[in-house]
């Protein structure tokens, strides 16, 4: 299953915020932290990635530092600020309200069409 696009930009503030709650992390482990959630389902690529991690930074939400790594390579680690983490608070309401909505429209749908169901239902114009 391929997910939309605009659907991956539209989550991709707080899922990389959520990420980084669980601990300082750097752009391939998070693209790793992603798919592994998803369950492969979300692949992101570097150009997804990196554009997302500096809006966030420059809005003070994350920070970010380089250190050496065991093999000798700089890496740029990315820490959530205690602004990031009210971000990521407001985040989830929104997307809780959001699952809950579309949980309820759902759930409406799967509901068998019953004769009342049938009556209030606005009738097609005519000609169509």
């Amino acid at each position: 299953m391929d997910i939309n696009k605009d659907l991956i930009a539209a989550s991709s503030t707080p899922i990389v915020l959520a990420i980084l709650a669980e601990g300082d992390s750097y752009g391939y482990a998070i693209l790793k932290r992603v798919r592994e959630l998803s369950g492969g389902r979300m692949a992101w690529t570097d150009g997804m990635l990196y554009p997302v991690l500096h809006r966030l930074e420059r809005l003070g939400h994350v920070e970010a530092r380089w250190e050496e790594a065991e093999t000798g390579r700089r890496r740029k680690y990315y820490r959530i600020t205690p602004g990031g983490r009210a971000q990521l608070a407001e985040e989830r309401k929104q997307w809780q309200a959001v699952d809950a909505t579309l949980r309820e429209i759902w759930r409406a749908l799967s509901l068998p069409l019953t004769a009342s169901h049938l009556a209030s239902a606005a009738p097609l114009p005519q000609g169509v």
